[in-house]
């Protein structure tokens, strides 16, 4: 931290923040559609399932990959119609960010940002495969990162 004198007494001043979007791209994508072409001939009403994954790899000392993993499950009579899984990453500069607020940057602020990217990434190859138009509905990544808070805090004071 960096320290300043101001009448006489020091002071330590707050490294300053700094936050940067460096590079979005998709890491994975796959999709499998099992029932086709059968699967195309019955009437389109399927469940659709989401499951949403975020993991961050440090780079180097202000650079951090994040990865938002999507995968969706959409079944025909308990049989799977199309499976597609993304991973949508992002390279972030983060410098003058730590502890709890550097958490909330990597587990909302970042997958906020992909998401979007990812939605239509998703939209885009479920089109492809010949199926109706999947738009995701948007994600609340704050109160994601607040329950996974509140579970592991939960759990650590259970052990």
């Amino acid at each position: 931290m960096a320290e300043s004198e101001v009448g006489g007494q020091q002071q330590q001043e707050a490294p300053e923040q700094q936050f940067a979007t460096q590079r979005i791209y998709i890491k994975d994508l796959s999709f499998e559609s099992p029932l086709s072409p059968a699967g195309f001939t019955k009437e389109w009403k399927p469940s659709i399932s989401v499951d949403l994954n975020t993991k961050s790899n440090k780079i180097d000392d202000n650079n951090v990959e994040v990865v938002l993993t999507i995968t969706i499950t959409a079944k025909q009579e308990e049989e799977a119609a199309f499976l597609v899984e993304v991973q949508q990453a992002g390279i972030f500069f983060i410098k003058g960010i730590e502890g709890p607020e550097l958490g909330r940057v990597l587990g909302s602020v970042c997958p906020s940002i992909l998401f979007p990217y990812a939605r239509e990434a998703i939209d885009g190859i479920v089109v492809k495969g010949s199926f109706p138009a999947l738009m995701m509905a948007p994600v609340n990544f704050d109160a994601l990162y607040e329950q996974a808070l509140a579970q592991k805090s939960e759990e650590q004071a259970t052990h």
